[in-house]
């Protein structure tokens, strides 16, 4: 049985006419209201309507989605046929060598092992085994890759047997960038085109990959959300993921991001609002007229962090911004136009963002309220304003350990310890620096961040500061473009001058890989009534490394020019002596400053996507 409910159509697309599966068929039956559901409902309906076969999915799977109503429990269960799947190395070879098991099994039944392969197409991005052994010199890039190719040597060799081996796998070589930015950039299509036994066949781009941020992608109006293993595996090999029918929360944004503030900043309040609200098992699905005035490497970076505000997903629907991204990153004017055909063709493009459709409740943010924050130091949701950072540090050094402190008495709190590094002797206490990372591809993605980086780097370098040698810096972007816009913006020899060389492309530290700390750094660290907070990490992203390091922050901070209010509550201007100290001679920029440079956008937001290298993702990515 196919199409039981006769909703195979045809649209005009950019090279003819293209079947289409229609949803308003749904309603003009009276099946159901469909243009009052959510859009990533609705996505999950066309799924289960193009592959209605009577027995993976079922006519009443149609009616269930299509009858979704915002008030009713959630214990109907749903499969979801996604269009592919995406994979990091770490999950995926297990994946690869299930299937090379699954051959072996069918050559002893006397079969043909070559009929075992993926049915839908699967990415596998190597990201995840690149680690910063050498840092702070022109030649860690070479080094930290050399040092991966040794290590990895047969697993590398495996994977390029599996990509020559079977079908509709594509494994994207290692020192390319992080999967969730490669996929962003380049591999997502925000629309497909298939075959059935009448012909060619749209439908929408949707995925689950094996890591939890692959939610990153729903800015691009994509529907896809992470799963463990076993999940990709079934989805691999054409078995539907079963789910419970989800609640779907709106989150109605208004306004726009003052001056100063940036979409991490923004981020940490999502966060911290949805956690309150309590979105586990949900999705959230934003609009509204601040989602219109938004760029799409912001509602990237919201979307990244579905995880930590609990979501399933944090989606964002196609429109004009899509469609400018699209552009922007080299896909083909063929394929834009497609997407555009589809999707209104579709009901699914968004002509008017600030719509709102009938979901299980709203709740509101005002985009004008934003303010530079962090957060952490244990929690993602535990946001803090930088205006009481150093009240709110000092609070944590003493508080107990069942209100996420670190429970230090006084005596504990003055203890320091020495580092000689480099030939240079430091005294370190709590709250001291060892490692400034710009990595995580919540932040590499988004080109304001990247640049806010370089500024300050360049107004850093300018004023003759510098970094303190016992800070392990790396520079970690989340793909070739990134290096790509920031040498023809002029700022990647400001990084290269406070020691921020680019250490490789892939997760880093913000997945543990910021390799070991110097021995005297890590010594002192360990020293005696240190154990907590001695070595504190600063990154733009909340992630426990592998370092005798205490806290970690997630910073948002603005910093292309202006006054920065950091660490201690001291504050540093431009054109001032770093500390305030009335010393003489040549100052050091403090740890802090540095250290959150991962963190930190441009308070001039018109550098938000801009375009000068829109056809260099695709043409690398293409080159690897």
């Amino acid at each position: 049985m196919t199409d039981p409910f006769q909703a195979r159509t045809t649209f005009e697309g950019p090279d003819g006419s293209c079947g289409m599966y229609r949803l308003q068929k749904l309603q003009e039956d009276g099946v159901a209201e469909i243009s009052r559901l959510p859009i990533s409902i609705r996505m999950l309906l066309e799924a289960a309507l193009r592959n209605c076969d009577g027995y993976l999915v079922r006519e009443e799977d149609v009616v269930n989605l299509a009858k979704w109503q915002q008030t009713s429990p959630t214990g109907v269960e749903i499969p979801f046929l996604p269009a592919r799947v995406v994979l990091q190395d770490f999950t995926g070879v297990p994946c690869v060598v299930d299937l090379a098991a699954m051959r072996d099994g069918m050559k002893e039944l006397g079969g043909d092992a070559s009929k075992i392969n993926p049915l839908i197409p699967v990415d596998l991005v190597i990201d995840h085994s690149i680690q910063v052994d050498v840092f702070g010199t022109p030649e860690a890039l070479e080094r930290n890759v050399e040092i991966e190719f040794q290590r990895n040597r047969e697993r590398y060799e495996f994977l390029r047997w599996g990509q020559q081996a079977f079908q509709n796998l594509r494994v994207i070589p290692p020192n390319t960038g992080i999967v969730h930015q490669v996929n962003l950039e380049y591999l997502a299509k925000s629309v497909f085109v298939g075959e059935d036994e009448h012909g060619p066949v749209a439908y929408p781009d949707t995925l689950v990959g094996t890591d939890s941020h692959t939610t990153m992608i729903n800015g691009l109006g994509v529907l896809g959300w992470g799963v463990g293993g076993i999940e990709a595996e079934a989805a691999m090999l054409g078995q539907p993921l079963y789910m419970l029918l989800p609640e779907v929360i709106g989150v109605r944004l208004v306004g726009r991001l003052p001056t100063g503030a940036t979409a991490t900043d923004l981020v940490l309040r999502v966060t911290e609002m949805l956690r309150a609200e309590g979105v586990v098992g949900k999705f959230v699905e934003f609009f509204g007229p601040g989602v219109a005035a938004m760029t799409l490497a912001d509602r990237a970076t919201i979307a990244n962090m579905a995880p930590e505000y609990g979501a399933t997903m944090g989606f964002f629907g196609v429109d004009q911004e899509t469609l400018r991204y699209l552009r922007a990153t080299g896909r083909p004017e063929k394929q834009v136009a497609l997407v555009e055909a589809y999707m209104k063709a579709q009901g699914l493009f968004c002509e008017a963002p600030e719509q709102e459709l009938d979901y299980t409740k709203v709740l509101e943010l005002d985009l004008n309220e934003i303010e530079p924050s962090l957060a952490g130091p244990k929690r993602p949701q535990d946001r803090v304003p930088l205006r009481k950072m150093k009240e709110s540090f000092e609070t944590t050094l003493r508080a107990p350990l069942n209100q996420r402190g670190f429970a230090l008495d006084d005596e504990a709190i003055q203890r320091t310890a020495k580092v000689e590094h480099n030939g240079q002797a430091t005294e370190i206490g709590h709250g001291a620096v060892v490692i400034a990372a710009i990595t995580s591809c919540t932040n590499t993605s988004n080109p304001s961040v990247m640049v806010g980086a370089g500024l300050l780097a360049k107004r850093a370098a300018e004023k003759g500061l510098s970094v303190q040698s016992y800070v392990k810096t790396s520079l970690a972007p989340g793909s070739r473009v990134v290096t790509e816009y920031l040498t023809r913006a002029g700022l990647t020899e400001p990084l290269a001058a406070l020691r921020f060389h680019t250490v490789g492309y892939g997760c880093t530290t913000c997945i543990g890989n910021s390799g070991p700390l110097p021995e005297p750094v890590a010594q002192g660290g360990r020293g005696e009534g240190s154990r907590r907070c001695l070595g504190t990490e600063w990154k733009p992203k909340l992630r426990r490394s592998r370092q005798p390091a205490g806290q970690g922050q997630l910073s948002g901070q603005s910093t292309a020019g202006g006054r920065l209010r950091l660490g201690r509550s001291r504050r540093y201007r431009y054109g001032e002596r770093a500390h305030r100290d009335g010393s003489g001679g040549q100052s050091r920029v403090p740890p802090r400053v540095v250290a959150l440079a991962g963190g930190n956008q441009c308070h001039d937001r018109s550098v938000h996507g801009t375009g000068n290298v829109s056809h260099a993702v695709r043409n690398r990515h293409q080159h690897q």
